[in-house]
């Protein structure tokens, strides 16, 4: 029996090997600098080379086609940043965001995180807060645009989600 329109199966993991840092940072770019402009010439940063600085890749199937990245902000582990969350367009429509959402707040709560906080472009603010995320402040100026920072209990989502 023929398999012709099943959608593949969606799945998040820790970026591990130079092979998949090379496509972390080729979906970033694609999505940041080619497809969005907010970058102009890259989207990395010193956050990128930092030790303690997650990269998560999202998969359809075998083929990536999301990121997202996290680093703890305290001195204690306890509060982390989200941010570079990036699907590719052909990918958009498969339900890939939620889940690299929830898989960087779950690595947070992992790593003894209790909040996590993030910049939300305007549009995409009701989709978070569809995930438990809420409001932390007024909007402001993030990387030249207007972001809503957001903030979520790591440890209370994971537990939800049964992490």
């Amino acid at each position: 029996m023929s398999e012709v329109g099943t959608v593949p199966a969606v799945r998040c993991a820790l970026v591990t090997g130079s092979t998949e840092v090379d496509q972390h940072h080729g979906i970033r770019h694609e999505v940041f600098v080619t497809e969005f402009a907010i970058f102009s010439d890259t989207d990395r940063d010193q956050l990128d080379g930092r030790p303690t600085t997650l990269k998560g890749l999202g998969f359809c199937g075998e083929v990536p086609a999301g990121t997202v990245r996290l680093y703890p902000t305290s001195d204690d582990g306890t509060e982390w940043l989200g941010d570079r969350l990036a699907v590719l367009a052909l990918y958009r429509r498969r339900h890939l965001g939620a889940p690299l959402v929830d898989f960087a707040v779950s690595t947070a709560a992992e790593r003894g995180g209790h909040r996590m906080t993030a910049h939300i472009q305007l549009g995409n603010v009701p989709f978070f807060e569809s995930l438990g995320w809420s409001a932390d402040g007024p909007v402001e100026t993030y990387v030249g645009l207007p972001h809503q920072p957001m903030a979520i209990d790591v440890r209370r989502r994971a537990a939800e989600l049964g992490r």
